[in-house]
């Protein structure tokens, strides 16, 4: 049976493929009416982002599969392999963009038609854009999914690539038109700055860098947690939404096995409380220091 969470994940990036399809077909017709580079290079960055939509869709569906044989620790790589991905195709789509763009100031081939139409699929643009990514940055920190904070990015992105085009054709408008292409250029930038995000997390993420955030987390909830003595050898790696956490942890010599157990029980009850989504494997040590001190004290 479905949880809530993945019956959310995969609506929310469901309606997210159908608004990036609307989208594109839209900003593509238009563009091809008006000669506007500035709606082409948002067709072709919506055109995109509706295939990172599909990934992201078909990813959410496989991150929550749970561990089987062969995954011992799930499929949520895959949320951020599709942020990888994305990175990619928002490369593409700079490299475009930036070439015709070039292309159109250094030829002087910048005149465009602007019309009522131009407007108005930008500023529904705008409208969708902004209602799909609040919608998708909710349930992505809800349930801490990379891939559609990654889909919420490419969304929130669009509003200000389409409010610098919206700014191309005012410009286009009174008889500026190479602003468009200037716009176009602009909005290649603000693409590769989210590809420089999107592509530094979801590398961290697969070469299982340390979540820094996370591990400080944990500590503060050590530093807190009764009975423990002292800690070392604490990992923390991250797998889609999910943190899967080690450590050895010392206790007061003297401890019957079924007390140093319930201290270890306690410290994985407060760390998956403070992460969600944490798993969490405690190695339990007698401390040496405090077992010497305990022999000296009793002599």
């Amino acid at each position: 049976m479905k949880t809530r969470m993945e019956i959310e994940k995969k609506r929310v990036a469901g309606v997210s493929v159908i608004a990036a399809f609307f989208l594109t077909g839209f900003k593509l017709v238009i563009g091809l009416l008006t000669g506007s580079l500035g709606l082409l290079s948002e067709a072709l960055h919506s055109g995109l982002d509706l295939v990172a939509a599909v990934i992201t869709w078909f990813s959410v569906r496989i991150s929550d599969t749970p561990p089987d044989k062969n995954h011992h620790y799930g499929h949520g790589k895959i949320e951020n392999f599709s942020a990888l991905i994305e990175t990619f195709l928002l490369l593409i789509t700079c490299a475009w963009i930036i070439y015709e763009a070039v292309h159109r100031l250094l030829s002087g081939d910048t005149k465009i038609e602007v019309n009522m139409w131009s407007y108005i699929v930008v500023m529904i643009s705008i409208a969708i854009d902004f209602a799909r990514s609040r919608a998708l940055y909710k349930v992505a920190r809800k349930y801490n999914s990379q891939a559609l904070e990654a889909d919420a990015l490419h969304f929130s992105t669009d509003i200000w690539s389409s409010a610098v085009v919206l700014l191309g054709l005012i410009l286009a408008q009174f008889g500026w038109f190479f602003a468009d292409s200037v716009a176009a250029l602009a909005v290649a930038f603000i693409v590769l700055g989210v590809s420089w995000q999107l592509g530094k997390r979801a590398t961290d993420m697969l070469l299982d860098r340390v979540p820094v955030s996370v591990v400080s987390q944990i500590e503060t909830v050590l530093n807190q947690s009764v009975g423990v003595v002292k800690y070392h050898d604490l990992r923390v790696r991250s797998s889609g939404a999910e943190h899967f956490v080690e450590l050895t942890i010392h206790v007061q010599p003297g401890l019957s096995l079924a007390e140093a157990h319930e201290v270890s029980h306690y410290v994985e009850k407060q760390i998956t409380k403070e992460v969600s989504r944490s798993y969490v494997h405690v190695h339990i040590e007698p401390d040496k220091h405090a077992s010497e001190a305990w022999e000296t004290m009793t002599v």
